[in-house]
């Protein structure tokens, strides 16, 4: 093996808190590298300041450091440890950056430590743009005309020359900030002076802008004996113009000549190999004209794994990471194991018998004010993935992962129907602009029309096209009468039982009985790598309806782990975390794990986190088919946010086994008014609240309770539309504004205790016994949501009085709930008293966040008691408790400049970071707590 032996030790740089424009799929390529290290014996130290990730556990790396991403801490490091090499290519940008920034200081000369899996000089002629496009022209690879300006006149001296539309980007800078585009002079001042000022260098590229051109990506992987293999093409179905990472993908590429594609892959292998001499994973953006020339031009290329690597790395099977790190440190590629099929080599290029298609997952309802056009800066802050045996039936699944309220794309009675509006939208595109071309091909809009307006090519309209017509053909017929090949058809083409429903009147479990009673099943296809040319070994899976089913069920008890869907504000990583840790908790009592969840991004979806791994959408159907195919003892949804909450009360009306706390006690904790009954009747205090129906309810009850209120939907996570009214106009205004979004959900008032410090407390269960893991006092005061608060481990003021209230309450609420497992519980805490804000009796957004405080595996212990293989009380719980522990929540408001960047009862942030401190005389602390009325509002 040409493995490098010398290397015994390796420092891995993760990406920090997740913003929009890095997020957790840097955590799953940096996790995935750890384990291949160590696969090798490699001692594994790991810097990170996320806590809220599984890559900052002790499961993944021999050392965990959650410190600043600075080259302070990387030389408190390289003093503790004997390092003898840095893997930078996993973090993202950012660690790239920390990497440049530690070569420049001259710390890894002073300690001897080596560069892994990229070149320096490679970097800065990626980023350094005026050097890439001096190196194209120099091996004959075409770009957009394009100079490089270091001031406002250079600027507007290119302009000129140019003339218009013009892209700007600032160098060295991740998920396109200081980008856009300039249609006409009077937009340049701003654009150009926003672009020098993002820009670290203080440098813009300025390109002639290819609108409306076809984007492509290629994921390459090279060893050190330059043998290349380019895993998977990826086609954006959105043109030039929109960054990739917000716009839809697909993959294989659909709409490419082979004549074209053979081009750009030579294309690529000859842009990696000029960049520089290093081994590991590379990513290649070409534009290519939307005509029959077919014209190639390559916009960039990352010499490190990116965000479309974890996507390539699902979508094939392929772990790009795992191979990258193994890469690194001296092998080649055909002498590592293909790690799907075992009997082959890395040597080889996956072929996809199957088709998957990215969709973003944006958050704009939470950014009040913020310009929702989609364009060069990255704005979604997370992505699902469907996978399926046509472009049409991948596109239907990754709808209905999307968690949006629809049921996939149409047959839903959601369409717009005005004209007008469908048109603004075709030519803004913006979240739903797939939803509006279905909407404008339903309602006759000329294809010449949304070709121009959209610039997206026709094969995916015509797809699109073939769906409606489908539609047509099967509003024609009932439920009685439809036919088989029909409703066959329907499935195939990624249809749910509730769209068919819709389009013949009847229920959705009426067209599961009857495709069920005609033989129209689901089935499990392997994703393979290789077009089941060799035999699988690894039980990674998607659905279709076909003949010949690849999963085989064992005899072995199981259990089910439901995922949590796409990362978005109020839900995020925290809850991959938690998942990943059920699998292996599971695992270590005997079970077969079974993970269903439609993120790529994430561990959990990794192929060899669960024992099998069902590739599916969080959804209804295609769960309760895999649950009939299966047969698991049950199912755990309590660690996979709101997502797995939701189905918990289908699983038990259909009589599968929740495992840990019931329905019923996850219903009582949401059921405001049932909830608050069994606070009066143990005597534990909450705000005078009332639950309406009707803005005329509302304004009844504030008569009753008095403004200040807080009013808010039942059922929901992050803090969705929430808000702080403080007059009966605010109040009515705001029910009409929940009722028109959610017109059969139940709305909160509370009396809002403004004022008041608020804490929150995360507790183990087993029904009986009671185990409080941590309980934080937020700095902020309350009316902030507690994932936008600085949260400290332990309190840093709360008198013994009322800890004990806490403690009391909590131990009194778990075991009322009859809670097993985890509970969340916060309060607020005003003139000595304890107020119940909520509970929740589930893993939470904070348990990481003690887990890695404390150095204990909560979520491990918290699962096998939902198993009920431990009660609390066989557990020897051993925190770790040296000062304290402040979680840091980590806004992405940068991308969105117009927005108010006021704090409120609704949540904002994108991620979080860790710090410890001593103790309270820390500048940090101080200088937190002195600022932390700053951004309140109401």
């Amino acid at each position: 093996m040409a493995r490098d032996n010398s290397i015994k030790s390796i420092l891995i740089i993760g990406s920090g808190p997740i913003v929009i424009g890095q997020a957790c799929e840097f955590d799953y390529s940096g996790s995935q590298a750890a384990r291949s290290l160590r696969e090798e014996g490699i001692e594994v130290t790991l810097i990170n300041s996320n806590p809220a990730t599984i890559m900052t556990d002790s499961v993944v790396a021999d050392h965990v450091y959650l410190r600043p991403l600075t080259p302070e801490s990387i030389e408190e490091i390289l003093d503790e440890h004997e390092i003898d090499a840095v893997l930078p290519t996993m973090g993202g940008q950012t660690a790239l950056n920390l990497c440049i920034e530690c070569q420049d200081i001259g710390i890894w000369d002073d300690h001897n430590v080596k560069i892994l899996g990229v070149d320096i000089d490679a970097i800065e002629i990626t980023e350094d743009r005026e050097k890439f496009r001096n190196l194209m022209e120099e091996i004959g690879v075409g770009m957009a005309p394009q100079a490089t300006a270091k001031s406002f006149l250079e600027g507007k001296n290119i302009a000129q020359k140019f003339g218009y539309p013009l892209c700007i980007r600032a160098s060295y800078t991740l998920g396109g900030s200081g980008a856009g585009f300039v249609y006409q002079e009077s937009e340049l001042e701003g654009m150009l002076t926003h672009g020098l000022h993002e820009s670290p260098i203080h440098e813009v590229m300025i390109d002639k802008a290819v609108l409306g051109w076809k984007e492509y990506e290629l994921e390459l992987l090279r060893d050190k004996n330059d043998n290349v293999v380019i895993i998977c093409s990826i086609e954006n179905m959105d043109p030039m113009g929109i960054h990739t990472g917000d716009s839809i993908t697909v993959a294989p590429a659909m709409t490419l000549s082979d004549r074209t594609y053979q081009k750009m892959r030579d294309m690529a292998i000859l842009m990696m190999r000029s960049i520089g001499d290093f081994a590991g994973g590379c990513n290649v953006q070409f534009a290519v004209s939307d005509d029959e020339n077919e014209d190639i031009i390559a916009i960039e290329i990352n010499p490190r794994v990116s965000r479309s690597s974890a996507l390539a790395s699902k979508a094939t099977g392929y772990p790009i990471a795992k191979i990258a790190a193994k890469l690194a440190i001296g092998y080649t590629l055909d002498e590592l194991d293909n790690q799907i099929t075992k009997s082959t080599s890395a040597l080889f290029e996956p072929t996809l018998d199957y088709v998957i298609v990215k969709i973003p997952r944006w958050n704009f309802d939470k950014f009040k004010g913020a310009d929702r056009r989609l364009g060069l800066q990255m704005k979604s802050v997370g992505e699902v993935m469907g996978i399926g045996r046509t472009f049409q039936e991948a596109l239907q699944k990754a709808c209905q992962s999307l968690e949006i309220g629809r049921n996939g794309l149409g047959a839903d009675g959601k369409e717009l129907r005005n004209q007008d509006e469908i048109l603004q939208s075709l030519g803004n595109p913006s979240w739903n602009r797939l939803f509006h071309i279905y909407d404008a091909i339903k309602l006759g809009i000329p294809f010449k029309t949304i070709r121009e307006k959209t610039r997206i090519d026709e094969w995916f309209l015509r797809e699109i096209e073939d769906l409606i017509n489908l539609e047509r053909s099967i509003e024609k017929y009932r439920i009685d009468d439809i036919p088989k090949e029909l409703l066959f058809e329907a499935k195939q083409k990624g249809y749910a039982d509730r769209q068919i429903a819709h389009l013949l009147r009847c229920l959705e479990s009426e067209v599961f009985k009857k495709r069920n009673d005609l033989g129209i099943k689901r089935v499990f296809k392997l994703v393979d790598t290789c077009a089941a040319e060799f035999k699988a070994e690894t039980p990674y899976y998607y659905s279709t309806f076909e003949s010949e089913n690849e999963s085989t069920v064992t005899e072995k008890p199981k259990v089910v782990v439901l995922g949590s869907g796409p990362n978005r504000i109020g839900q995020g990583i925290e809850f991959d975390y938690s998942c990943v840790h059920g699998v292996l908790a599971a695992k270590e009592c005997g079970y077969e794990t079974i993970m269903i969840n439609c993120n790529p991004e994430t561990v959990s979806t990794d192929f060899d986190t669960a024992d099998k791994l069902y590739f599916e959408p969080v959804f209804w159907e295609h769960i309760y088919d895999i649950i009939l195919h299966e047969k698991p003892v049950g199912v755990i949804v309590q660690l996979g946010g709101q997502t797995a909450l939701k189905l918990a009360e289908k699983l038990e009306r259909y009589g599968v086994k929740i495992l840990g706390t019931s329905y019923e006690a996850l219903d009582l904790a949401e059921d405001r008014g049932s909830f608050s009954k069994m606070l009066k009747k143990l005597e534990i205090p909450y705000p005078k609240f009332g639950v309406v129906e009707s803005a005329e309810q509302a304004i009844e009850l504030s008569k009753e309770l008095s403004f200040p209120l807080l009013v808010r939907p039942s059922y929901v996570l992050g803090g969705q539309k929430m808000k702080i009214v403080i007059n009966e106009e605010e109040l009515e205004h705001h029910v009409v504004d929940i009722l028109r979004d959610m017109p059969d959900n139940k709305i909160l008032l509370d009396q809002f205790l403004g004022g008041a410090i608020e804490a929150e407390a995360d507790a183990i269960c087993d029904g009986e016994n009671v185990y409080i893991i941590g309980i934080m006092q937020h700095i902020e005061p309350a009316g902030i949501h507690s994932g936008d608060s600085y949260a400290v481990l332990p309190p840093y003021n709360l008198g013994d009085f009322i800890i004990t209230q806490i403690e009391e309450h909590t131990k009194k609420i778990a075991v009322a709930l009859e809670t097993v497992g985890l509970i969340n519980i916060q309060f607020a805490i005003k003139d000595d008293i304890v107020y119940i804000i909520e509970a929740n009796p589930r893993a939470s957004r904070t348990v990481p966040f003690i887990a890695k405080a404390y150095q204990e595996p909560y979520v491990n212990y918290a699962t096998k008691v939902m198993l009920g293989d431990k009660k609390v009380t066989d557990f020897d719980f051993k925190p770790v408790k040296e000062g304290y522990a402040i979680k840091i929540p980590v806004f992405s408001f940068n991308k969105f400049p117009n927005v108010n960047k006021e704090l409120g009862p609704e949540m904002k942030s994108t991620g979080e970071a860790i710090q410890f401190i001593k103790d309270l005389k820390d500048p940090f602390f101080r200088k937190v707590y002195s600022e932390r009325n700053l951004y309140l509002s109401k």
